[in-house]
């Protein structure tokens, strides 16, 4: 008989049907045993009894994430026995259950709260429970609502390389890589740099890349690899016009993510942010002056902190943007006009107390960026193939990246960003634990 998924029971009361999946839970009432199984679509209690009898023998043996095929008959359940949610008006009384694989024992509770080593240690166990099966979900969606967004935009998607030479931005917390001709690679800090090269090409380019930073940094808010999503846009006049549109592509991706997924929210007790009439634009000594703080060329963590407490108050914003950082601060292909020095075009955009967006006009002409190139004492040598963009005529054009896994940890409002990676990496852990003893923090 064919496969029939769980999520789609509801259109075949009274039908024999086969479903397969695993076992999430096992309640034994007398002489009847129950079964919450479940498939990537959805869950159904599967009940077994005496009108089956080898039925109910073989889910007398059944354990938890047991893999199971069963054929049974659908039937809605008595009116007191319902439920809320998707199938909580039916049941599926089992006639065989055929094992597919069998489980070992868990080693807790599937969907027991567990501290992040432990949740992390186990991944291949924990990433299937309820929890976590939802974070993954909106973060799914949110990735998706992205990409459509910026191409009903006139945006076009390419693929970043992970692999780069000597144009690697100029950083020293890069991972080296042994290349061919006894060179030396890089693994990627930021698809910066070839986004800005498609513009060229497209004019308005966007990617979704993976991107790898060599920082001794174990916190809440770091991880060793990650996600970008960034897009470039060519034919602008000033950052505000990237601005605005980063604006309404975290609209669409936040309304997206709370209508597909309330149930999850819900679940995870998460509200979506809250967007207000429009995200409120400070300049970082507008900031400053909120903050009661000194000048200094960037935010810390807690002024982070404040100040999205304050859009939230005054704006009914859970994001709020940073612009006019000093150019010194800022990486080298950030405009300056110089009328603003020694301020420049660029922008943060902080969410719930987090930084989870960087974006600037870029500089576009070729002797400009050979210049800063060279006030920041990096090599233009190095930076040749990238500058052949601007060398054969680049229009004024900015961007902007975003953080995948700090969006959805402060879009669920997840302590740690390493609950919003499935498999994270950073300075003590690849999968497992490496050296706990050499934790830094900063």
């Amino acid at each position: 008989m064919e496969r029939t998924l769980i999520g789609a029971l509801g259109s075949r009361v009274g039908q024999e049907v086969s479903i397969s999946g695993w076992v999430d839970v096992r309640r034994d009432h007398g002489k009847i045993i129950f079964l919450d199984i479940r498939d990537r679509s959805g869950k159904v209690q599967v009940i077994c009894n005496a009108n089956h009898a080898e039925a109910l023998a073989e889910a007398s043996k059944l354990r938890p994430e047991w893999v199971l095929e069963i054929t049974g008959k659908v039937n809605e359940r008595p009116e007191k026995m319902r439920t809320e949610g998707a199938n909580g008006n039916l049941e599926l009384e089992a006639s065989e259950i055929k094992v597919l694989a069998r489980a070992a024992e868990l080693p807790f509770p599937k969907d027991e709260q567990v501290n992040l080593d432990t949740l992390l240690d186990n991944r291949p166990l924990t990433l299937r429970s309820e929890r976590e099966r939802d974070i993954f979900a909106v973060q799914a969606t949110i990735v998706d609502a992205y990409r459509r967004a910026l191409q009903a935009r006139g945006f076009t998607e390419f693929q970043a390389p992970a692999l780069v030479g000597g144009d690697a931005e100029g950083g020293a917390a890069v991972f080296k890589v042994a290349y061919f001709y006894d060179k030396t690679a890089y693994l990627a800090t930021s698809p910066q740099l070839y986004k800005q090269i498609m513009v060229g090409a497209f004019e308005r380019a966007f990617t979704i890349a993976r991107i790898f930073r060599a920082e001794k940094s174990a916190t809440t808010r770091h991880l060793s690899e990650l996600t970008q999503m960034d897009f470039e846009m060519g034919f602008i006049k000033d950052e505000l016009e990237v601005m605005a549109v980063l604006e309404e592509i975290i609209r669409d991706v936040v309304s997206e993510a709370a209508k597909r997924h309330a149930d999850a929210f819900a679940r995870l007790k998460a509200t979506p942010p809250a967007l207000g009439q429009k995200f409120p634009i400070l300049t970082l000594q507008e900031a400053q002056k909120i903050l009661g703080s000194a000048e200094a060329p960037d935010l810390q963590p807690e002024d982070e902190r404040r100040l999205s407490e304050w859009a939230l108050k005054e704006h009914g914003s859970d994001f709020v943007f940073i612009t006019r950082f000093p150019t010194a601060s800022r990486a080298f292909y950030t405009y300056e006009d110089p009328a603003e020095a020694p301020y420049s075009r660029g922008f943060d955009l902080l969410l719930r107390g987090l930084e989870i967006n960087s974006g600037s006009q870029r500089i576009h002409d070729y002797d400009a960026m050979v210049a800063r190139i060279k006030n920041c004492n990096m090599d233009p040598k190095k930076f040749s193939f990238y500058l052949q963009a601007f060398k054969y005529g680049m229009p004024p054009h900015g961007g902007s990246s975003t953080g995948l896994e700090r969006f959805t940890a402060r879009v669920l409002e997840l302590p740690n960003v390493k609950e919003a990676s499935a498999f994270p990496r950073d300075l003590n852990r690849i999968d497992t634990l490496l050296h706990a003893a050499d934790t830094v923090e900063d």
